[in-house]
């Protein structure tokens, strides 16, 4: 899929690598996102009151080959207290799903429909092309990605070595 997209965006003339949205594959696979999310850190701070987990320093979050990485994570949730309904990442947050990776300020993943928006100066690698943009909306269930925002492209050519 993301061959056919290369392929389409060189065909194209340049300014379309810098248009206000662009869809692009994320992962090698679909996450499932009722795999159990795993958190480490070098602190917590637990709040009942409002059924929040704040962690602190160095936080690793995995769901399956999902990795996701940034100093403070607020974890809500859900009401019946019976799983996690969303994390919210701040402070330069990584992303990485199998051979694709992305940086971004911070990170809000809603849990339940499996949609994570990276927000702030993303940067969206996928081996040697990049895109930029403001704001890329990953859909984990369907491993597809839409980027906004001033989006540019940078498409390297495929070698025929």
């Amino acid at each position: 899929m993301f061959s056919l997209i290369l392929a389409f965006a060189l065909l194209l003339p340049p300014v379309v690598t810098l248009a206000q949205g662009a869809q692009v594959a994320f992962g090698n696979t679909q996450a499932d996102r009722n795999l159990p999310v795993e958190v480490t850190s070098d602190s917590l701070s637990v709040n009942q009151a409002d059924n929040t987990a704040t962690f602190t320093g160095n936080v690793v979050i995995g769901q399956g080959a999902m990795r996701l990485a940034a100093p403070e994570v607020l974890v809500v949730y859900l009401p019946d207290k019976s799983g996690i309904e969303s994390l919210k990442a701040t402070g330069g947050v990584t992303l990485v799903s199998g051979e694709d990776a992305a940086e971004a300020e911070r990170a809000d993943y809603d849990i339940t429909t499996g949609m994570i928006e990276l927000r702030g100066n993303v940067l969206l690698v996928q081996g040697t092309n990049a895109i930029t943009g403001e704001t890329v909306f990953v859909d984990t269930a369907a491993g597809t990605a839409q980027v906004s925002g001033r989006v540019k492209t940078i498409l390297q050519p495929g070698s025929n070595e």
